[in-house]
């Protein structure tokens, strides 16, 4: 097949509502200005070293861009930014934790939109983690998904899969890009399917190889390696456009099923840090964002870059939130579940 030879010439995985537009508004619904406080430990920011939070298991999308970042990071910082997996709820546990810390720019998280966008949809939590509860300090990747099935699968298609009558589909878990995208997919089709959710991509794309569930929706990144030895087939991915990686390989769009889903991760810190301790991290980011083997780590995985501003950031995950809604509510799906 075209796409298996486009992709055995890149490389193989390395590793593993919207707010309205004032200012205040914004600030209300994601800290975007920092808090404004400044001692002498903010004036002097930073002296010591930097916590990041992954909230996630090893191994995954989430780690593995956290410690790229982190990495690119500590040279225009200055000091060094420490890694810490805390993994739980979809990011929520360890999102929560860091958030309640003193806003002093020594404990940061990566956050995804999932969390914030899918979340709140899918997932019964009564204390769920708000925009308000963060200062964004910068927009970090963009990873679309891919929908697969076992190379022996009788399916070769999209449109196979969808005269199936009933089907059992895998997910990286609850509340996340993957069950919604083939929740949606299968409501709009009006194909009977259950969604079986594992702990994250691996554990997805290993209920696939052995054939324990039909089909799943896993990151580019988590299939390239088995869509290359030909262990796992493409039938569509949930992107606006084809991507460069998967040419030949149609959206869900061009196959007649308005689903585009994506995964954004953004960095950020509790809320009200210091207008200075914001400035310098965002003028650090901006440099690392420019080191060399941050740029070939994205390159190597698959993953889009998505350096995009606090306001952007905001916006993006409040509209994210109001359209998924709107489409759940449209196919009429009942994905909640204990967080």
């Amino acid at each position: 097949m075209m796409f298996q030879a486009r992709l055995r010439q890149g490389r193989h995985l390395a590793g593993a509502a919207v707010c309205a537009a004032a200012l205040l508004t914004l600030t209300s619904c994601g800290g975007v200005q920092g808090g404004g406080g400044s001692g002498e430990d903010a004036e002097n920011y930073p002296t010591k070293t930097v916590e990041w939070t992954a909230p996630s298991d090893p191994g995954g999308s989430t780690d593995l861009i956290s410690r790229a970042a982190a990495k690119a990071l500590e040279d225009p910082l200055g000091r060094s930014v420490v890694v810490e997996n805390k993994a739980g709820a979809n990011g929520a546990v360890g999102g929560k934790e860091i958030l309640g810390r003193e806003p002093d720019g020594y404990s940061l998280v990566m956050l995804f939109q999932s969390l914030m966008s899918i979340g709140p949809h899918t997932v019964v939590d009564d204390d769920p983690i708000k925009m308000s509860d963060m200062d964004v300090i910068s927009g970090l990747t963009v990873e679309d998904y891919v929908l697969v099935v076992p190379a022996q699968s009788d399916v070769e298609t999209l449109d196979d899969l969808l005269a199936k009558k009933s089907v059992k589909y895998g997910t990286t878990g609850a509340g996340t890009g993957s069950e919604l995208a083939q929740a949606l997919l299968f409501g709009d089709a009006g194909v009977k399917a259950s969604g079986i959710p594992f702990d994250g991509g691996a554990p997805t794309v290993t209920a696939l190889l052995g054939s324990q569930v039909d089909v799943g929706a896993v990151h580019v990144a988590e299939a390239a390696p088995h869509l290359t030895s030909e262990k796992l087939r493409p039938l569509a991915v949930f992107a606006k456009e084809r991507i460069d990686f998967l040419p030949d390989v149609p959206t869900a769009v061009e196959s007649g099923h308005d689903v585009v889903v994506d995964q954004r991760r953004w960095v950020a810190g509790p809320a009200g840090l210091p207008d200075n301790v914001v400035s310098e991290l965002r003028a650090a980011l901006k440099k690392a964002f420019k080191d060399p083997e941050y740029g070939k780590f994205l390159e190597n995985n698959y993953i889009g870059r998505w350096e995009a501003s606090p306001d952007a950031v905001v916006k993006q995950v409040e509209a994210a939130k109001v359209r998924y809604g709107e489409l759940i509510d449209r196919f009429d799906l009942d994905l909640k579940s204990e967080g």
